[in-house]
């Protein structure tokens, strides 16, 4: 049996993308959360200068939204959260 995640940290760009959604959205990322903090290699592994970040996609609202993040058996990181362009403008995982 697996070890339970003892947490889930936010960077502070996650966050502040968070606070700006309304809470219906709120509540499509939380279950996404709760998705990636049980199985964390659903997500997309990413290559070269991402190379152990994740991006987990799912839809809130009939938006796409992509969720970044990186973990091991006990972490799990939400780096950053918006759509392909938010994610991938160079804001990410710096």
């Amino acid at each position: 049996m697996a070890e339970p995640v003892s947490q889930v940290l936010q960077s502070a760009a996650f966050s502040r993308a968070y606070k700006k959604l309304r809470e219906n959205q709120k509540a499509d990322v939380d279950s996404a959360v709760d998705v990636i903090v049980k199985s964390p290699d659903l997500g997309e592994p990413k290559r070269g200068d991402l190379a152990g970040t994740y991006v987990y996609k799912f839809k809130s609202q009939s938006q796409l939204l992509l969720l970044a993040y990186e973990y091991d058996p006990k972490t799990r990181k939400l780096l950053l959260l918006g759509s392909h362009e938010d994610l991938y403008s160079g804001s990410c995982c710096s």
